[in-house]
């Protein structure tokens, strides 16, 4: 098409150029010349046009249309079809119900067999069931069960697919933070709160309080169970900001019931950490040990 716009224009800026030239001669010539532009008729540009809007179909109709090119007599066919109105919406509404029925098969069921198994190996649904299921659904026919209890089903087995997953993959964090947590329990210098958050007090403040909806400035180091510091305002040289009620839930209770001034190290379960999320550096079912300065609560 570059080719073609290319030509036309070249032609056109002929036509210009020998007009110029000739209205030195004849005023009445110009005005003839300059006025004539069409290199062909409207018949044999159409037709060229046609012709050249083809370049690059084919290689559309295989890579974003699927289409086998063993099968172009069937698209000719579909393409020269003359159809009604009421015909026309009836062939739309069967080419979606065709590319439904292949995103189903090649996107949505692999896609759901991969959270439910961890990999792209196993095939986990029953695809004939699925297919009659979601058939039906959209048909209005007759089911097994309501939608409500379908969604129910789904979404409780899903949850139960993902933890178990989730505990094949990261189940020693949370036995080792378990282990962890209860020896370090046993420490005399280690006091235990009631959501079970434990906190060493290496300095002791007088200051006041915070409350779950205070706004305090700290300075931290953030640790794994293994030693590893996964963050530090110290490394950052710039103590934090932030809400109480604004951190995971470990912190606030801790803070809570931190004076400022106070130094604690403070050791977190993984539930009242990031649970099964993974942060960085933490991992799911990770247990966190962190040194917080409380600076100040700011007013």
């Amino acid at each position: 098409m570059k080719g073609l716009k290319f030509a036309v224009l070249s032609l056109a800026l002929l036509a210009c150029f020998d007009g110029g030239a000739k209205v030195r001669k004849n005023k009445k010539a110009k005005k003839a010349e300059t006025a004539k532009v069409d290199t062909c008729s409207v018949d044999t540009f159409s037709y060229a046009m046609g012709m050249a809007n083809t370049q690059g179909l084919k290689q559309y109709l295989t890579s974003r249309m699927n289409v086998d090119t063993a099968y172009m007599e069937d698209f000719i066919k579909g393409f020269n079809a003359t159809l009604s109105e009421e015909e026309r919406k009836k062939q739309e509404a069967y080419s979606a119900g065709l590319q439904i029925r292949q995103q189903v098969e090649t996107q949505i069921i692999p896609g759901l067999d991969r959270q439910i198994a961890g990999n792209d190996s196993v095939k986990m649904l029953n695809r004939t069931l699925f297919l009659e299921g979601f058939g039906k659904m959209l048909a209005g026919e007759p089911t097994d069960m309501t939608l409500a209890k379908a969604e129910e089903i789904a979404k409780k087995q899903m949850k139960y697919y993902n933890d178990t997953n989730m505990e094949r993959k990261y189940g020693e964090n949370r036995r080792a933070g378990e282990a962890f947590l209860k020896a370090n329990a046993k420490k005399d210098s280690v006091q235990t709160l009631p959501s079970g958050v434990q906190y060493k007090v290496l300095v002791q403040g007088k200051g006041e309080l915070p409350t779950a909806t205070s706004r305090v400035k700290v300075n931290y180091e953030g640790r794994l169970v293994d030693g590893t510091v996964f963050d530090s305002s110290y490394e950052r040289k710039k103590p934090a900001t932030f809400g109480c009620n604004q951190v995971i839930k470990g912190w606030t209770e801790a803070l809570t019931h931190m004076p400022v001034g106070s130094k604690w190290e403070i050791y977190i379960p993984q539930e009242l950490g990031y649970g099964s999320r993974e942060a960085g550096k933490i991992k799911p079912f990770s247990a966190l040990i962190f040194t917080v300065e409380l600076l100040e609560i700011e007013k």
